[in-house]
């Protein structure tokens, strides 16, 4: 597949999954510690961006579909991680909103998150 559309389908299915846990985050943040929910929204969103880059944005991946798992789910682990930390940073030090500061962190965390897939979780010709 051509660079532009996995470039493409990486976007439509990130930002997919980004509206799925801020979807997830609005539901369950009133309820919830902010730094809980977006927990809980990393777990929903998980499941659109495993499905929807496996089969749309990395569909000539070398790999099969359980190694593409396990791969995907410490790439997308690493991206929490590093979520959570900005997320806190920008929510707990500098008293942002948690909406803007969730938004943020997954801005930030959405290109480690496309190289590690790209390079290794969904690796070609492998």
């Amino acid at each position: 597949m051509s660079n532009w559309r996995t470039g493409f389908w990486f976007v439509l299915v990130g930002a997919s999954a980004a509206f799925t846990h801020l979807a997830v985050f609005a539901l369950t943040e009133p309820h919830l510690w902010p730094e809980v929910a977006n927990a809980v929204g990393f777990g929903v969103a998980f499941g659109v961006s495993f499905a929807g880059h496996r089969w749309l944005s990395f569909q000539d991946a070398g790999t099969s579909l359980w190694q593409s798992f396990r791969r995907f789910a410490i790439t997308a682990l690493v991206g929490f991680a590093a979520n959570e930390l900005v997320f806190v940073v920008l929510l707990r030090g500098l008293g942002l909103p948690s909406f803007l500061a969730l938004f943020l962190a997954l801005v930030l965390a959405s290109a480690q998150t496309f190289v590690l897939s790209r390079l290794w979780a969904f690796r070609r010709g492998t």
